[in-house]
């Protein structure tokens, strides 16, 4: 198996968190063949807790392909968790700063390493009153594009359920035990993209597609439909701005 090896900080890190995870939560996995047994590839992830980074890494270090998320640089300046998030190797996003690039060239790299690339596409917590995926942003397409990498789409499903993403009361709802229902996709086909000009437009259409993908095996877990167009929350944004606007000169 190519890629690196688990290491002293990942296990370090999964002896912390997997006792109460397998104590407090049931499991329901599926889809594990095909999470690829060697070589870079890439993951995408929707995002519905703050919880759900724990109930899809436990899925994904027990396929022994670990994860290398892109976390925001603010949480490496935390003493504990930053010594852990830099021991795994994971990748320090800096947001709108002249480092913003030295995120993509990481995961380029670790994915030439044979490594697994986690992306949350949605860039934040879904915004969907449904909790559907929402509109993805571009970089998990753009990785994908240059290295030509595997994308394999993952739902999951539950981690909301004990932790909401915007619930008043910041508690964890335990009881009754919940289920992490996790399930990973075949490979996105991005084949006709490859050798494409990866303009606006096209890096649009690879995230529209990896995100179908995402959509596709949430509405598996779920057995529901998703709604045909995603929830996009700049548009969203806009039209409440317009209508409060419009109430205004009323």
């Amino acid at each position: 198996m190519s890629g690196r090896r688990i290491g002293f900080w990942y296990r370090l890190a999964a002896a912390i968190a997997k006792p109460p995870l397998v104590v407090l939560f049931k499991r329901d996995w599926r889809g594990m063949e095909h999470i690829p047994a060697e070589g870079g590839f890439i993951t995408a992830v929707n995002h519905n807790s703050y919880l759900d980074p724990l109930s899809y890494g436990h899925f994904q270090y027990n396929t022994g392909r670990v994860p290398r998320y892109l976390a925001k640089a603010g949480l490496f300046r935390t003493p504990f968790v930053g010594m852990i998030l830099r021991g795994t190797g994971q990748i320090p996003v800096y947001r709108e700063t002249t480092d913003a690039l030295d995120a993509f060239r990481a995961a380029v790299a670790a994915i030439e390493r044979g490594e697994c690339v986690a992306f949350y596409p949605e860039g934040t917590l879904t915004r969907d009153p449904e909790m559907w995926p929402m509109a993805g942003k571009t970089g998990a397409a753009r990785l994908a594009l240059l290295t030509r990498a595997p994308v394999i789409p993952v739902a999951q499903w539950g981690a909301n359920l004990v932790m909401p993403p915007y619930a008043k009361e910041k508690k964890l709802r335990l009881f009754p035990r919940k289920t992490f229902q996790v399930q990973a996709g075949p490979p996105v086909d991005l084949d006709r993209f490859y050798g494409r000009e990866p303009t606006p437009e096209v890096l649009r259409e690879v995230t529209a597609a990896i995100m179908a993908a995402v959509t596709a095996q949430l509405e598996i877990v779920r057995g529901e439909k998703a709604p045909a167009t995603p929830y996009d929350h700049r548009k969203a944004r806009a039209e409440q701005r317009r209508r409060a606007k419009g109430k205004g000169t009323t």
